[in-house]
């Protein structure tokens, strides 16, 4: 059974109801079709009422949920002869970094995301989808393969963070997010990325720097997580909740603050209530970013990448008598 949030226990409530009267009508032989029919009715609009009209702090726990599709499971559904690489040709490998080549609707592509885990189990190996240097590195040295070879290259972004341990940082944490960020903005080949999760600070921006991004409509997108900000701002993590809703870190928040080239629809109830819909819906998007972007000349994907990270932050100054600059 999938995790049960909070915000969804009417909607589970109903459900159980509707269900139970099924299995009743099956088993006594007693004709419920009225009733179930109004029933589920109220479940349609509870959860149009529900899921249409989300908080942040919901659509942050639907983004950390223990089923949400990964970078693997998006791999299987929208690639084919996908070829998994691994290592970073310094150090050695990063679980918590997936990546290689494989062809979208027969384009040669590299494929390149956090991968996070499903259980205990997985999520050790993965070091719960917080990469280490020689993750992003594995992750750069990709990207220039891809650059090498007129590739666009599709990321999938999904990460608490970085991950903030000693080894990590003895290894060059920082630079190694930093030289990401400098390679990618001049990549000559077409970079589309994809907040499927949770995209935390510098471990997120490190795969972010694309010329088309898009985010799933319950997935987040921030410098610091809720539970940190709350630290920083109120000195109690348990504020959480009142810091998701001022930090604007939602794909509808984002997109209106244009930092965001557009908002993928999800599944009702969650990307994992049906990964297939999910990936159907994303296919969609990368079709016609692909398409578009190959149209254009290599100096010219630089240039309008650019502009586009120039134009975020933008802001206008009011000065003393109330006239902007």
């Amino acid at each position: 059974m999938p995790e049960q949030l909070p915000f969804e226990k009417p909607v589970i409530e109903l459900r159980s109801k509707i269900a139970e009267l099924k299995e009743f009508t099956d088993e006594k032989g007693i004709d419920l079709s009225g009733e179930i029919t109004k029933l589920e009715d109220r479940l349609e609009q509870l959860e149009e009422d529900i899921y249409g009209n989300m908080k942040p702090w919901d659509r942050v726990q639907l983004a950390r949920h223990s089923q949400r599709p990964t970078t693997k499971d998006y791999i299987h559904h929208l690639f084919t002869d996908f070829f998994e690489m691994h290592g970073d040709r310094l150090y050695g490998d990063d679980a918590a970094i997936v990546g290689g080549p494989a062809f979208f609707e027969g384009t040669p592509v590299t494929v390149i995301g956090h991968q996070r885990g499903k259980d205990t189990k997985e999520n050790l190996f993965r070091n719960f989808g917080m990469p280490h240097p020689e993750g992003y590195r594995k992750a750069l040295r990709l990207m220039k393969q891809a650059e090498k070879f007129s590739r666009p290259i599709i990321c999938f972004i999904d990460t608490k963070g970085a991950y903030p341990g000693k080894a990590a940082e003895e290894r060059g944490q920082s630079e190694a997010i930093a030289r990401n960020l400098i390679e990618m903005a001049g990549l000559r080949t077409p970079v589309i990325c994809v907040v499927i999760g949770e995209g935390g600070s510098g471990g997120a921006l490190a795969l972010g720097v694309g010329d088309r991004i898009y985010m799933l409509e319950n997935s987040t997108y921030s410098v610091i997580s809720p539970e940190g900000a709350a630290s920083i701002l109120w000195k109690d993590a348990g504020e959480a909740r009142a810091a998701a809703e001022t930090m604007k870190i939602t794909a509808p928040d984002l997109f209106e603050l244009g930092i965001i080239d557009a908002v993928i629809p999800e599944v009702r109830g969650g990307a994992h209530r049906n990964v297939t819909t999910q990936a159907e819906n994303i296919r969609e998007y990368l079709e016609e970013a692909i398409h578009s972007l190959k149209k254009k000349d290599k100096e010219e994907l630089v240039q309008e990448r650019y502009e586009k990270f120039n134009r975020i932050g933008e802001y206008t100054y009011v000065n003393d008598a109330n006239t902007e600059e």
